[in-house]
């Protein structure tokens, strides 16, 4: 009797789990979100079930996306800026593979609702509902309305305008991002990392937008799959290549013209894109008699292919080729560039799980030559990348998003060698270093309030044998060892954890707060704030330490008018160590044949300030406008009696202005107005004469200011009705309305019209600079 009770209580409890089971049992519903018109992945799109908005995911940077779902019967529903809205009824009982295609309005029903969103290409709350803070994704279609410097829509010009990143001056590509140095940022081309985004010294970057996909910047919260600088994450892709027709696009400037060519090559399995870029400075050089052997160019060709092997797997190659030449005649040459390429494989293991795996490779180098009748001198330096990198997005649950994965780079870095008939050759060896990371990161969505992203890098660089390593302390020699050609040195290890939180308060706002550590092995030694060509690349040895930073973060954000209103402001505090400066009287030039190491010093650093940000997303009038309070300080023993001190890109306040107006179909205005404080520099104090030489002296570093930079730029975009096929646009637009002479360089000299006293002479760059491009579509 006691023996069935228990064989039929073990049925019921059988039976029960059994049906649990069966209630909870789950199904995947994955697939790619692409655009329908050219076959292009599209990136960060939200997918949501109608019967269940809290059931959500956003696709990942390659398309990907995956949904947990019980058995029965759904509404699959998308939003996206620039798309039609998308349905589709599915049926849940087994698992489902579902691309989904998304149609692009037409330009009749843009016109109508105007709805162009001008700074982000993402969902309209999407900035109350992630954890990821300190973020901006740039709409590449819209960055071409804003005014620019000879008109050339530029990516890293518009960056510039948002809050904590700002412009190294005048011109620059470079920039700043809360309080970082401008080798602080990681910047990505297809995963590659470019090591000198500029043209032109700075007045133009080596991104041509018509070849670029999406761009996206991360201020230093970044999750754990990005590693390897303290600031910042540039991430920059490109086009994939339209797998549906063929099309061709460029434009035709004042100084430089582009055009890209796209198709399919086998359709819908296969595409290309080639984009290329060259200014024709040169060109009209060769017309004057007395600068016609002077060269003044540059240009840049972006290549990708893809093929889709099955429906699961695909493959991708891209690269890049970016080179300036600037040279007078036989006497002085110079020419520097990037190269890279990436070839990644794409593949869904499962419904729930996506690979991608890719090999890298980065190359960047300079050469300058000088000739003076049989006298010739050369300087050259080279920074070369091999790069492994596995990436796994497992979609664990609705709840649940994980990147984990490994990154391993083997880096090569000829510091800068002088050689020549005048001066004493001094050829550097090779420096040889292995960089490695693991990394795990988890988007957690707790509860339908509260979303946790939190992970941990583990980075690990090695120095590697093939040359001499001196220690020094304080710029004082104390050891000296060479290092045979592949045995391992020193290795530092690191341990980054890093955790951001939105809490969403209610429909209309939300709250964010976050820490994170970044450490940095690569080192980049200029000293100007701009940045130049020859700047050069060192990597972490038994001097230089690797640099590390500690952020922590809150912010809060809120969203009017049916989230068409969108205000942002943060709070940052950042502290640095093992911080490099160069010590007082530096002996930089190249010609010295001295260890570089032996000029530099280390020490800490902090940066803390407030970013606001509010944004107009639609209408005909669009916007934003930003401000910055900021504070950045290093303490380097040995530099300004070891006290605080200003770093180089201090600016306390920072303004942008940015407006875009589309009065019809046709016309299209825009105008942006910027205003800094001005760069922390070191004026002399006195002088004195030695052997008929006028020295200054100084006395603490960048305790002066340059004088504030501001400007005004405004532009006009005409697109004249055209056939369904052919598209053109003329753009008109000036560079500094109001000629406001900014200070680019202030020299001291003798005062030659009163003995004794000292005179500031100013050297501005631009004051009025028209532009006019057309640009065509086919």
């Amino acid at each position: 009797m006691q023996t069935s009770f228990f064989k039929i209580a073990a049925a019921s409890a059988a039976l029960c789990l059994s049906s649990w089971a069966m209630a909870q049992q789950k199904y995947s519903v994955s697939g790619t979100v692409k655009d329908q018109k050219n076959g292009e992945l599209l990136i960060g799109v939200g997918v949501k079930i109608a019967e269940d908005p809290s059931i959500n995911v956003i696709a990942n940077e390659y398309g990907f996306y995956s949904l947990s779902l019980p058995e029965g019967n759904y509404t699959v529903i998308i939003s996206y800026p620039g798309y039609k809205d998308f349905e589709q009824k599915i049926t849940v009982d087994q698992n489902i593979k579902l691309d989904l295609p998304l149609n692009q309005e037409e330009q009749k029903e843009k016109s109508k609702t105007i709805d162009e969103v001008i700074i982000s290409g993402v969902k309209k709350d999407k900035n109350l509902s992630t954890a990821q803070m300190g973020t901006e994704t740039l709409s590449i279609k819209n960055i071409e309305k804003l005014p620019v410097l000879f008109g050339e829509k530029d990516v890293m010009k518009t960056i510039q305008l948002l809050p904590g990143i700002k412009s190294s001056g005048e011109g620059s590509s470079g920039f700043s991002v809360r309080g970082g140095a401008t080798d602080q940022n990681l910047i990505l081309l297809d995963e590659a990392p470019v090591y000198n985004a500029s043209h032109l010294l700075g007045f133009f970057s080596t991104f041509n937008s018509d070849a670029l996909k999406d761009a996206s910047i991360i201020k230093g919260n970044s999750p754990a799959q990005y590693g390897g600088r303290l600031s910042s994450v540039l991430d920059v892709k490109m086009k994939d290549g339209n797998n549906q027709d063929y099309n061709v696009n460029g434009g035709i400037g004042l100084i430089s013209s582009r055009l890209s060519v796209e198709g399919p090559i086998q359709k819908e399995k296969s595409s290309f894109i080639v984009s290329g870029r060259r200014t024709y400075a040169d060109l009209f050089l060769k017309t004057t008699k007395d600068y016609k052997d002077n060269k003044l160019y540059f240009y840049d060709l972006n290549l990708k292919a893809n093929y889709q092997i099955n429906e699961n797997n695909r493959i991708y190659l891209s690269g890049y080729f970016g080179r300036d030449v600037l040279g007078l005649g036989d006497t002085f040459s110079t020419d520097w560039g990037n190269t890279t390429a990436t070839l990644r494989w794409n593949s869904i293991i499962s419904s729930k799980l996506f690979s991608n795996t890719s090999f890298i490779y980065s190359d960047y180098d300079y050469k300058i030559s000088l000739k003076n009748d049989d006298n010739v001198f050369d300087l050259n330096s080279k920074i070369k990348d091999w790069n492994l990198k596995q990436d796994f997005t497992w979609f664990a649950g609705n709840k649940h998003s994980v990147r984990f994965g490994l990154q391993s780079i083997y880096h090569t870095i000829i510091p800068s060698s002088a050689s020549g008939t005048s001066v004493s050759s001094y050829p550097r060896n090779p420096r040889y270093s292995w960089e490695n990371a693991l990394y795990i990161n988890d988007d957690f969505k707790a509860t339908e309030k509260l979303t946790v992203n939190y992970g941990a890098r583990l980075s690990m660089f090695s120095v590697l044998g093939g040359d001499t390593f001196n220690t020094y302390e304080n710029g004082v020699l104390t050891d000296s060892q060479f290092l045979e050609k592949g045995k391992f040195g020193k290795t530092y290890v690191n341990i980054e954890p890093r955790i951001t939180a939105n809490y969403r308060i209610n429909e209309v706002s939300s709250v964010k707060a976050g820490y994170s550590r970044n450490t940095q092995n690569l080192h980049l030694l200029s000293n100007s704030n701009s940045g130049n060509p020859t700047d050069q690349w060192i990597g972490s040895s038994y001097t230089v330490k690797p640099e590390i930073a500690d952020q922590i973060s809150a912010g809060y954000s809120r969203n009017f008018n049916n989230n068409n209103y969108e205000l942002n402001a943060e709070v940052y505090y950042k502290s640095m160590q093992n911080q490099i400066d160069f010590k007082n009287g530096a002996q930089i030039g190249f010609d010295t044949g001295s260890d570089v190491e032996s000029e530099l010093l280390f020490g800490k650093g902090r940066a803390y300030g407030l970013e606001l940000i509010a944004k107009k997303k639609t209408g005909k009038l669009t916007g934003w406008i930003s401000y910055t309070l900021s504070k950045t300080e290093r303490r380097i023993n040995g530099i300004n009696n070891n006290e605080w001190y200003n770093a180089r890109m201090d600016k306390t306040h920072d303004l942008s202005v940015v407006a875009t107006y589309q009065l019809n179909p046709k016309w299209t205005f825009s105008g942006l107005f910027v205003y800094s404080t001005g760069n922390a520099v070191t004026f002399p104090t006195g002088k004195y004469e030695l052997n008929g030489q006028t020295v200054f002296q100084y006395s603490n570093r960048n305790a002066d200011r340059m004088p504030a930079y501001h400007r005004m730029d405004v532009s006009a975009t005409y697109e004249p009705s055209t056939n369904k096929r052919f598209r053109g646009s003329w753009t008109f637009g000036i560079y500094n309305l109001y000629g406001r002479e900014n200070a680019y360089i202030i020299n001291f000299e003798d005062n030659p019209d009163r003995q004794g006293t000292t005179r500031a002479t100013q050297v501005s760059l631009f004051r009025w600079v028209p532009n006019i491009t057309y640009n065509f579509k086919f």
